[in-house]
């Protein structure tokens, strides 16, 4: 068509062609421009949808600090940090495109919107970046580096993404020209297209607030859930076992997450001090007891959603006598005397006193841990038999003889003196006659009934109770010095005690001085 001569026909031909072509040019421009419009409006709203959406979320992570600091609170400071950034660089583009926005006298009439004036002159000047376009690349490698140091060495897939995103490093178009990041994207393009790639840029940020959020609350569910943070935990059926016994128990897998901290704690109706909050763990430090079984109840209290959530705790242990000496016996010394009440001890290691029980003939329980009282009767021996029943309800039993005495012959005494003795008649004659059982460890009391006094020379006279009587001192006030008086067939009883037969005392003799 270009070339030879043509005719008035064929040139009329051709300048119609031009405009038909020029005309379908201009409606396709149109239909871009409109189509890039459109593009924008739903990059603005999804971006409206992602900041309520990421603002919930920030909102979320922020009550679960004030649940549980330790766990939640440096995940917070970082999402806090990448927050700021991006409000600044969302802010700062959103500044840019109202700016643009504002040469036209209708935001939406996308159609209008085909000349590059404004941000060519906005980010390009003189053939270089303008001081406004080298602000704007500051902003975007700001925020790329605070948002890569925020994460530090985490979530390396986002941090991969962000690179990307915001890569702002010279490009190399088709023809093979190298152009700098602002010259290739946003020089010579119709407004329209310049703000759209501006409002995805935007999207991008919202994206990225969105991949950190839930990479963060990804990763510490992970990190909650590794099997790392269990420990074998073997919880024994019973606080103690005897030899002999088979061990039983059960071995858990318990999670250890130094960052969790209850709201509070309680045990046995008591809030469990702060301070024994200790890794994950609650140190208890309480008076173990008395003697006997031992419930632990209470409650762990974790603030979840804002609201109480308890966990209970219940559990149990023994509190048992504690030794506080050795137990030594002398086999040919169990011996209990006949008649007279023996105190007794009677207990069975690792049983409390309350699960004992002891039986013998003329055994009887008195106050005290352990503590009976023995009363033997007749024959030569006895036995006591003690039971206990164990904390898992099986019972125990043991038994031990003891031999059975009569209560020794006592000594008669004058002045506390026995066998022998020297004094005066004058002293002898005033004196009290007693009986005592020497080295023996009960503290028995003795009444005197009576005794027969034997003065040389003269008849023997019978004395009732323990002082001499009239005719005894007459017949000692003739006896002479050198003579020997004796006196035996000592009778008495025991003092407070019924039923003992206690012998004649051995007889005292007492030399006249």
């Amino acid at each position: 068509m270009a070339g030879g001569k043509l005719s008035a026909r064929q040139k009329m031909i051709n300048l119609m062609y031009l405009v038909f072509i020029a005309m379908l040019a201009m409606q396709m421009s149109k239909e871009v421009l409109t189509a890039f419009g459109f593009m924008n409006d739903k990059f603005t709203a999804a971006n409206t949808t992602a900041t309520q959406l990421n603002n919930d979320a920030y909102t979320g992570l922020a009550e679960k600090v004030g649940e549980q600091a330790e766990k939640y609170g440096p995940l917070n400071e970082k999402a806090n940090q990448v927050k700021s950034l991006s409000n600044d660089l969302y802010n700062h583009i959103e500044d840019i495109k109202q700016q643009v926005l504002g040469d036209f006298e209708d935001p939406t009439n996308y159609e209008t919107m085909d000349k590059s004036d404004y941000l060519d002159l906005y980010f390009y000047q003189k053939g270089k970046i303008s001081e406004n376009g080298q602000a704007f690349l500051d902003k975007i490698g700001s925020y790329k580096s605070g948002v890569l140091t925020a994460l530090d060495t985490l979530y390396p897939s986002v941090k991969t993404s962000v690179n990307q995103r915001f890569d702002i490093s010279d490009v190399t178009d088709r023809e093979g020209v190298k152009k700098d990041w602002i010259n290739y994207n946003f020089v010579g393009f119709p407004a329209v297209a310049s703000i759209t790639k501006l409002t995805a840029m935007q999207s991008d940020i919202k994206s990225t607030e969105s991949d950190i959020l839930s990479a963060m609350l990804q990763g510490q569910l992970i990190q909650d859930n590794s099997i790392k943070k269990y420990e074998a935990i073997v919880v024994p059926e019973k606080t103690a076992f005897f030899s002999g016994e088979t061990f039983k128990g059960k071995v858990y897998l318990g999670k250890v997450d130094a960052t969790l901290v209850p709201s509070r704690v309680e045990v046995n109706g008591k809030e469990i001090d702060k301070k024994n909050l200790q890794a994950g763990q609650v140190v208890l430090e309480f008076p173990a007891g008395a003697v006997g079984e031992r419930d632990i109840k209470g409650k762990f209290v974790f603030k979840e959603n804002g609201e109480d959530v308890e966990i209970d705790i219940s559990s149990s242990y023994a509190v048992v006598p504690k030794p506080n000496s050795a137990v030594i016996a002398a086999d040919k010394m169990n011996v209990v005397y006949r008649s007279l009440p023996n105190p007794m001890t009677v207990s069975i290691p690792g049983i409390p006193d309350n699960l004992v029980r002891a039986s013998a003939p003329g055994l009887k329980k008195v106050s005290g841990v352990g503590k009976y009282m023995m009363t033997p009767g007749t024959g030569r021996e006895v036995k006591i038999v003690a039971s206990g029943s164990l904390p898992d309800g099986s019972k125990v039993s043991s038994s031990k003889t003891f031999r059975i005495k009569d209560l020794p012959k006592p000594l008669a005494t004058v002045r506390k003196e026995s066998g022998y003795v020297k004094m005066p008649k004058s002293s002898l004659a005033k004196t009290t006659v007693r009986v005592e059982l020497p080295d023996f460890l009960f503290d028995l009391k003795f009444n005197i009934k009576s005794f027969k006094v034997k003065v040389p020379g003269q008849a023997t006279i019978i004395v009732n109770g323990n002082r001499m009587n009239a005719q005894a001192q007459t017949a000692i006030n003739r006896a002479r010095v050198g003579d020997v008086i004796a006196i035996f067939d000592v009778k008495s009883s025991l003092v407070g005690v019924s039923g003992v037969n206690v012998k004649d005392a051995s007889p005292v003799s007492i030399e006249i001085q």
